[in-house]
């Protein structure tokens, strides 16, 4: 069995982007993998600043040793002025190359407007820097506002069959390249 670890890059009580995540990790979980979601919105995470010893922040202990334990990961962020926010940011920068390097990604954006990729090509940017392997797939999820109903659902079934889909890739993928782990 594989094991992934999602995270969202928003701090909203009712945030669209840890809505998209946890029907990812739902996915998932049905298609026998092991999820954990490592919620930053409850997390006390200091700003990094380039080095190993955050002594006072259990929390960064947390976080590495999650990523560390994870054969993927699931990376969700809301697009804050055509970029990834620096809530999911300031995360990957705790973590190094020992707990990032090898780990199958997958990546969503949440955004207020029309649906692009700039914030999914920086997640590929920064994913491929500390070696991790980003599946071709990827969702941006527009007009968020509109995209989910009142229970977190999304509403368009053709977007949720492509976010199926990209779950579908990334747990196949990562049994692939993981082989040790099923």
């Amino acid at each position: 069995m594989i094991k992934l670890v999602g995270m969202s890059g928003s701090l909203r009580s009712q945030s669209y982007s840890f809505d998209a995540l946890k029907l990812a990790l739902k996915r998932a979980e049905a298609l026998g993998a092991e999820v954990e979601i490592l919620d930053l919105r409850t997390l006390n995470l200091p700003f990094c600043k380039g080095e190993d010893d955050y002594a006072g922040y259990p929390d960064v202990v947390k976080l590495r040793q999650a990523v560390r334990q994870a054969d993927g990961l699931i990376l969700v962020t809301p697009e804050y002025h055509g970029g990834v926010s620096g809530v999911l940011k300031n995360a990957l920068d705790l973590l190094s190359f020992e707990h990032l390097s090898g780990k199958v990604t997958g990546a969503i954006s949440v955004l207020g407007g029309q649906a692009n990729s700039n914030a999914l090509n920086q997640l590929r940017l920064i994913t491929r820097w500390v070696h991790a392997m980003m599946i071709p797939e990827q969702v941006a999820i527009g007009q968020a506002w509109q995209a989910f109903d009142a229970s977190g659902n999304l509403q368009d079934p053709k977007l949720a069959e492509r976010l199926d889909k990209f779950v579908d890739s990334l747990v196949i993928t990562t049994q692939k390249l993981r082989p040790s782990q099923n």
